[in-house]
């Protein structure tokens, strides 16, 4: 009997080609192979950046725009605590000090508090005077 996994066909373009399920395991092979690389691989682009937010947040005011190296840091501390006690977005626009370095994020924060006329926000409302 012979062996038809090595058997030597003529298709119907008249060239050559090996037949039998060694053709086919090699192709699912490099399938495999590929999607592992693939796999792999997928994990290896730039490190997401982190910024510890924690010695700045619920602390009163411990820092102003001088203290962080990027905008991107200032607007973290900013969308932890949206009261800014830090006063990083002075004119309340929703973006913590827009003249530092990048790396930057331009993505307001929502503030759900009034400001004053300089931009600080006013936690306690104004009582109506009693007569």
């Amino acid at each position: 009997m012979r062996d038809q996994s090595r058997t030597l066909h003529k298709g119907r373009t008249g060239r050559n080609h090996w037949r039998g399920p060694g053709r086919r395991t090699a192709v699912a092979a490099v399938g495999v192979i590929a999607a592992l690389l693939l796999t792999a691989c997928a994990g290896n682009g730039a490190p997401e950046r982190r910024f510890d937010v924690a010695p700045y947040v619920h602390k009163g005011h411990v820092a102003n725009c001088d203290a962080f190296k990027a905008q991107a840091d200032a607007q973290a501390v900013l969308r932890a605590d949206t009261l800014d006690p830090n006063e990083l977005d002075r004119d309340g626009d929703g973006i913590a000090c827009p003249g530092l370095p990048h790396p930057k994020d331009k993505k307001p924060v929502h503030r759900d508090f009034a400001t004053d006329l300089d931009g600080a926000p006013i936690t306690e409302p104004d009582k109506p005077s009693t007569p």
